[in-house]
């Protein structure tokens, strides 16, 4: 992989990571419902849950959780040569928000698991993200295919 596609791939996981986690503040300062504090959560992780790290931090972990997945969204993408790659993003993020959201249960600090608003909120977050990663990795494969027309 070329470098300067790893650094856009960095930009693209800090920017939409970043979109995330302001959506999800935003929806929490506006409803109280905890997908911010859900979001930034580390304490079902056995090394993390004996410290208390400042939000900061926390946003921190996010970001590098953000960039891991988007390199292997990528390299699905590459591998499998997948078209619709919106499509693919938006549905892998929505899967993943939905594996994710259980461990709400393992923390007093997140939503409680049965609040269908925290639930649709936490949901829709993961979809949104997942597009524009999704519109995000298709403006790359377009700059790729650009420069390999013109040559």
């Amino acid at each position: 992989m070329e470098v300067k596609n790893v650094y856009r791939l960095l930009g693209i996981g800090i920017v939409s990571g970043g979109v995330l986690s302001i959506f999800f503040k935003w929806i929490e300062q506006a409803t109280g419902h905890k997908v911010y504090t859900l979001l930034l959560n580390v304490d079902y992780i056995p090394v993390f849950r004996n410290y208390t790290y400042p939000e900061p931090v926390e946003v921190i972990f996010h970001l590098i959780v953000s960039i891991v997945l988007v390199f292997i969204l990528q390299f699905i993408i590459e591998k499998k040569n997948i078209k619709q790659i919106m499509g693919f993003c938006a549905l892998a993020n929505l899967l993943i928000g939905v594996l994710i959201y259980p461990t709400t249960v393992l923390s007093t600090r997140t939503p409680p698991i049965d609040s269908m608003a925290a639930i649709v909120y936490w949901l829709i977050g993961h979809i949104v993200y997942g597009l524009l990663l999704g519109i995000l990795l298709t403006r790359i494969r377009w700059k790729r295919t650009a420069v390999h027309r013109e040559l």
